[in-house]
């Protein structure tokens, strides 16, 4: 393999592949539009020349299970809903406080003032569990939900891209089997069947980490060994959705005496609860709960049969909320995420610590994705900065 080298070439847009449409990539897209975008850049803009390979059918990781009720019809319609992947984000930096701020004004992101609650199952099957106030999420550290789905606000992302063009349901050969053009040296990628995708002078992997590194694997990718330093874990989702004239389980039925939003769940395989219908914009719901399970049990129960965790969580569900023959849920399904929540394994006294992006500015490569920060949303907004600074500062 050879070096990069500047040429005269390099004065124009780069040609650039983004792997993944989650939110990491329709950032990074958005703010290398926007770069190259500037008056500085003008004259580049031009020629940029963007593309996101995407495995699936959609765009963003803001992940939405969207059932409609067969029984009803026509404009009366309902549905449930639940956010199976992340349900809200922060924005604790000025520059992503300053970006989300034209979707805050059209109401499409929204602050949810949530009412947090504990709740620990009764010892006695005949009792109800403990439920304890805890907090009320305010204005002081806003958590932000899209409207009406939680993956609207990355299809309005993609919407909003001029210079990118999006492959769905492509994926990307691991780049071991490259050729190199001797001329420009560009980086060709494949699809799984062989096919050229292209070549393009910047490649860019938003994977997680463990796909990344089968991407990457023998490619000659300087910062291969760090790709693997946080450590990935797993998370099983349960979601719920009872019928309009359903009765509700009796601790959602006992929300009269304190009402809430969102519960953290102790001694048991569930970790958080979350109405859906109770969301703001989201009245119009059949109720909908959505459960994420401890990353701890999720990560032991990884490769078990689906079916056989759902049941499990399902019983701890009912444990937690007493439902009856009357009151079970109508729906009942479950998601499992192998890569989930991040945690980073440092000497650092065992704090964890972001790896920040990581670059190969020999073949022109980057790693990145939230992993490579805190593991959430602000984060893909971040590595998408870094990635861009990266890029411009190479082309500087």
């Amino acid at each position: 393999m050879t070096n990069h080298s500047l040429h005269a070439t390099d004065n124009a847009a780069p040609k650039i592949a983004i792997i993944g449409g989650g939110l990491t990539g329709l950032l990074t897209a958005t703010l290398l539009e926007r770069a190259f975008n500037t008056d500085r850049n003008q004259k580049k803009s031009g020629n940029l020349n963007i593309t996101i390979f995407e495995k699936s059918r959609s765009v963003g990781r803001l992940a939405t299970r969207y059932h409609s009720d067969s029984q009803t019809a026509g404009s009366n319609q309902q549905n449930w809903q639940w956010a199976f992947g992340a349900q809200f984000f922060t924005a604790k930096t000025p520059s992503f406080q300053q970006f989300i701020s034209p979707w805050l004004k059209t109401g499409l992101l929204q602050p949810w003032h949530a009412s947090v609650v504990t709740i620990t199952p009764a010892a006695e099957e005949a009792q109800l569990p403990h439920v304890q106030y805890k907090d009320q999420w305010g204005d002081e550290q806003p958590r932000y939900i899209s409207t009406p789905k939680m993956t609207s606000w990355g299809r309005a992302l993609a919407d909003e891209l001029t210079r990118t063009s999006i492959q769905f349901q492509t994926r990307v050969a691991p780049l071991a089997q490259y050729v190199q053009n001797p001329i420009d040296e560009k980086t060709e990628l494949f699809d799984e069947t062989g096919d050229s995708l292209g070549q393009f002078d910047w490649v860019i992997c938003t994977a997680p980490n463990g796909q990344a590194a089968e991407l990457m694997a023998d490619s000659g990718f300087a910062r291969q060994a760090d790709i693997l330093k946080p450590n990935m874990l797993a998370c099983y989702t349960l979601m719920l959705g009872w019928d309009n004239e359903q009765p509700l389980p009796e601790t959602l039925r006992s929300q009269k005496i304190l009402n809430w939003d969102v519960a953290y769940v102790n001694d048991s395989p569930l970790d958080r609860l979350f109405i859906e219908h109770q969301k703001p914009a989201y009245d119009t719901l059949l109720p909908s709960i959505t459960i994420h399970a401890r990353n701890d049990w999720s990560e032991a129960h990884v490769d078990e049969d689906i079916e056989t965790v759902k049941a499990e969580l399902s019983r701890a569900a009912q444990q937690l909320l007493k439902w009856n023959t009357d009151s079970a849920p109508s729906q009942i399904d479950c998601h499992r995420w192998r890569y989930a929540a991040t945690k980073v394994n440092t000497q650092n006294k065992g704090r964890d610590e972001a790896i920040g992006i990581l670059v190969d500015q020999s073949h022109r490569w980057i790693v990145s994705g939230d992993w490579c920060g805190q593991g959430n949303i602000e984060s893909c907004f971040q590595m998408a900065q870094e990635t861009v600074e990266a890029i411009t500062k190479v082309m500087e």
